[in-house]
This record gives C-alpha cells, structure tokens and sequence, in this order.
C-alpha cells in the first residue's frame, strides 16, 4: 500500500501527504514528505467522514459521500471512500491541484481496495 500512497505524493502538485484511514479513526498506512502526525489527521477526517455520510445518507438522502475536500488557509484535504469502511486522505498545500488530486486519488483508491 505504501507504494501506492508515495506515488500519490509525487504525481499531485501539491500533495505533502497520503495516507489510509478506517472510519474508526485510526491509521492504516501512511506517507509523508514533512513531520506531520497522520494520525491525528486521520482521526479528525474520520469524525468528518462520518458526519458526512450520516448528513448526505441518512438525514438529505442524497446516498453515499463519494468524496469530500476541505480547504483552510494554510491546509487542504481531498478525502475519497475506499470501502464502506476505509478512506484515502491526501494532504495538500496551498498550490495543490484538485484535478490531480480527484484524479490521481480516484486512481489510487481503486487499486487500494484490493489490498482492503
């Protein structure tokens, strides 16, 4: 899985992280470019995933959240579903490409859910 999550970092302008959560919040495999703690991101982006799929699934009825980005002032998150219970968590930076990010991290999602 490593691999996959190192190439992800390379092919996204932008990208300074990769890693695979569970919706329970904890850390599945993971890589990174600075000293971040991916745990704690994977934690807090869990929470958010679940909050999402309960509001788009159960409460507006609008089916399953098939991705979800985040963007702060000085950090962004692109999210996409895996399973129904593992997620790819990709960091970006202010210069990061959504379209790579989609793209690229669409890619990777499918072929790590074959190791899931």
């Amino acid at each position: 899985m490593l691999p996959h999550l190192t190439q992800l970092v390379t092919d996204v302008d932008g990208a300074w992280a990769a890693a695979i959560g569970g919706l329970d919040g904890l850390l599945v495999e993971g890589h990174a470019t600075t000293s971040t703690d991916l745990n704690l991101l994977v934690a807090e982006h869990a929470g958010l995933m679940r909050a999402a799929t309960g509001a788009y699934g159960d409460t507006l009825g609008g089916g399953a959240v098939r991705e979800l980005y985040l963007r702060g002032e000085r950090l962004s998150v692109y999210v996409h579903p895996i399973t129904r219970d593992f997620f790819l968590l990709l960091a970006l930076d202010g210069r990061s490409n959504l379209g790579q990010a989609r793209l690229y991290g669409r890619d990777a999602a499918r072929k790590l859910e074959a190791y899931l």
